[in-house]
């Protein structure tokens, strides 16, 4: 959450207090450790550090709570599973929380990676970043699938088809009129990209290399976070980063780096597209840190 309102629309209330609650009848063993809410939070959870070592993370939406636990279930063992192979450090799972106090939802608690992130710290023009950036990607595709595809798991949102985000940027075109974007050449690099064929079968992928999931130290890369979408997916999707977090020059040593064809570029290119587009008006009100994060993004993209 942030300081400018809620996020989303029937956002669940959360706040210290409640979550000291919480706390004391769930994890009596903590209940004597610091509670601080962290500045910036998540857009899909309110996230506190509590102690020096752990952070507890709340759901900020939903209506169904055996749902709501599931997805915490699978989000940890994607966690864990990142944190093996994983070259910088990672959270951990450490337990899984209740409903109570009045909040509805199951929650969870993980380790605190220490450090900033990219929306404080800006790697942009960081060759090092770039380098640390493009290890950490050949390290999550050469941990192997064991089969596993992004269709075959019936996972949702980006990774798959390009073609089946069709309504989604238009939904999103329509949406950032009047947010000084030039949606028709958005537009129309998007039907110049949507067609393009796979680069190659499904590998492990991070799934959301923003910013605000990026830890940066000096420089350098200095963790994950938000790695519960760890899993199979379409090879060029962990290549928005090259958009969301480099400058030019370093965007040319990451792809360098992995040594990315022309087609798998290409489709980085897309997905980071139509990520970008649904930051800057959805964020615009409530938090313009991530609204201004895609306006630059976008920038990038038609930049080339």
């Amino acid at each position: 959450m942030t300081d400018e309102g809620p996020l989303h629309e029937g956002q669940l209330p959360v706040t210290a207090g409640l979550v000291r609650r919480l706390v004391e009848d769930q994890l009596p063993q903590h209940r004597s450790l610091p509670l601080r809410p962290v500045a910036g939070g998540g857009t899909v959870c309110a996230v506190f550090r509590l102690g020096e070592d752990l952070t507890v993370r709340l759901p900020l939406t939903g209506d169904d709570a055996v749902q709501v636990g599931a997805a915490l279930q699978a989000e940890a063992r994607a966690s864990a599973a990142l944190a093996v192979v994983c070259p910088v450090p990672a959270p951990l799972p450490v337990v899984l929380g209740r409903p109570g106090h009045g909040y509805p939802l199951p929650w969870s608690v993980q380790t605190w990676v220490p450090g900033h992130d990219a929306l404080v710290e800006d790697p942009a023009g960081s060759a090092a970043f770039a380098e640390d950036l493009g290890v950490v990607i050949d390290a999550f595709r050469a941990s192997g699938t064991g089969g596993r595809t992004f269709v075959g798991e019936r996972r949702d949102g980006r990774g798959g088809h390009l073609p089946d985000h069709d309504e989604w940027v238009d939904h999103c075109l329509a949406q950032s009129v009047g947010h000084d974007l030039d949606t028709a050449s958005l537009g129309a690099l998007w039907d110049d990209l949507r067609d393009l064929p796979p680069a190659g079968p499904d590998v492990m992928t991070h799934g959301d290399l923003m910013p605000g999931n990026v830890v940066v130290t000096d420089g350098r890369l200095g963790g994950l976070l938000d790695t519960g979408g760890f899993g199979p997916a379409d090879r060029a999707l962990d290549l928005v980063a090259a958009w969301h977090l480099l400058g030019a020059p370093a965007r040319a040593v990451l792809r360098g780096r992995l040594g990315c064809t022309d087609l798998e570029w290409a489709r980085g290119r897309a997905w980071a597209l139509q990520q970008a587009l649904g930051l800057v008006w959805y964020y615009a009100g409530s938090h313009p840190a991530i609204s201004r994060v895609g306006r630059r993004t976008l920038a990038r993209v038609l930049a080339g």
